[in-house]
């Protein structure tokens, strides 16, 4: 027996990510015993500061698990790639997590930039989408491609980038998107990152089925 990871507990490792393009990234993978599902969590702008180790993607990585989901958080590739690249990290991160847990679910989770390459990431293999004060109108998915899988947009009352109005509009085409706000707070969710986190672990939990 593991003293440091008993039976019953949830237990974090770092992992690394093999891209089809050959890319390594790193990443941290937190197994719940008996996990019913599993979350990649993809973080903001790398271009701006953003790393696995943002406040919003530990908050997440953190409280998924208590749910019973097991998340997987990485960082993106150090060289940018506009979005397109990121999809196939996001694409690296699935397969690791579906290796992991083989028998659950999959959703993918992002936050702002992570957000957008979630909603770009057509993989048959994600069930759900939680895109976390999405810069709706911006990134590398186009206004025009709904998702094909049921979504969760938790954006921010009072965001720069996405207002909740535009996040509407944005999102009224598709086929199956809730919407709620986070009353507050602004892009960067100062104050309520608890608060989105608890709301994306409810909605991931309702919607297993």
């Amino acid at each position: 027996m593991d003293a440091a990871n008993p039976p019953g507990v949830t237990t974090a490792r770092p992992v690394e990510l093999e891209t089809t393009d050959g890319v390594t990234l790193h990443g941290d993978l937190a197994l719940p015993p008996g996990a019913r599902a599993g979350a990649i969590v993809c973080h903001p702008h790398p271009q701006y500061g953003g790393t696995r180790f943002d406040g919003v993607v530990t908050a997440l990585f953190d409280t998924l698990p208590g749910a019973g989901i097991a998340a997987l958080r990485f960082d993106f590739r150090r060289r940018y790639g506009g979005g397109i690249d990121e999809v196939l990290d996001a694409r690296a991160a699935l397969a690791e997590l579906s290796s992991a847990v083989p028998t659950v679910p999959l959703v993918a989770v992002g936050y702002s930039f992570g957000a957008m390459v979630v909603l770009a990431l057509d993989d048959p293999v994600v069930t759900a989408k939680v895109l976390v004060a999405p810069p709706l109108g911006s990134g590398p998915t186009p206004e025009s491609s709904a998702p094909s899988t049921a979504v969760l947009v938790l954006t921010p009352e009072h965001d720069q980038f996405c207002p909740p109005e535009a996040a509407r509009a944005a999102a009224a085409s598709w086929p199956a998107a809730d919407l709620e706000i986070l009353e507050g707070t602004d892009h960067f969710l100062t104050g309520r990152r608890q608060v989105a986190a608890d709301r994306a672990a409810a909605w991931i939990g309702a919607n297993l089925g």
